[in-house]
């Protein structure tokens, strides 16, 4: 899904794009003077945009009101899963774990998540700990997020997050790898006022 999202935005940004830079295009040139194109639908730089024969000219129609009513409600349902596609972050439902025996098992990203997240934030200085498993079932991607309080050493943070959180959810899901983006922040305390 997501790679088939991904070529949907670019064909759709480019076909827009190409379709605003010939029309933009054609208007300042016939705007500044220019002759214009053999296809451009007015004759010269005074014409106006839409005449009022050209507004009214299917307004009489039985099919022109419910023809644009339609294209407009498609186009708005394609506008809206678009949008909710590209806002929707996927999480992974399952984690597909070796067992050693050929099979697998499937082990929920939630419950994944959740174990991830206790063990980081169980690290000394960590405050909260946040995990989100993106990818597929054979090859998870995780996204952790640490608060951190302002004592701790961003590094060793991140060093003990690597070497025992992941480490072990890496070795008890039997993965070869668990690529993982961190960020860090740390904690912001307000100013106190000392009498």
């Amino acid at each position: 899904m997501r790679a088939v999202l991904r070529v949907v935005n670019r064909v759709l940004i480019g076909l827009v794009g190409l379709v605003l830079l010939v029309i933009g295009g054609s208007v300042l040139a016939v705007g500044l003077g220019a002759p214009a194109p053999s296809w451009w639908i007015h004759d010269d730089r005074h014409d106006v945009l839409l005449s009022d024969a050209e507004r009214t000219r299917w307004r009489d129609d039985g099919w022109w009101w419910p023809t644009v009513i339609a294209v407009l409600a498609v186009l708005l349902l394609l506008a809206l899963w678009w949008l909710t596609a590209n806002l929707r972050r996927r999480r992974l439902a399952e984690v597909l774990v070796d067992t050693g025996d050929g099979e697998g098992a499937l082990l929920r990203g939630r419950a994944l998540e959740t174990v991830l997240a206790n063990e980081a934030a169980t690290q000394e200085g960590v405050q909260r700990a946040h995990v989100h498993l993106t990818g597929r079932r054979s090859t998870p991607e995780t996204r952790v997020r640490l608060l951190l309080q302002p004592h701790v050493d961003p590094g060793a943070a991140l060093n003990d997050l690597t070497t025992q959180a992941l480490a072990h959810a890496r070795s008890s899901a039997g993965l070869a790898s668990l690529p993982t983006e961190v960020r860090l922040r740390g904690v912001k305390h307000g100013a106190e006022r000392v009498s």
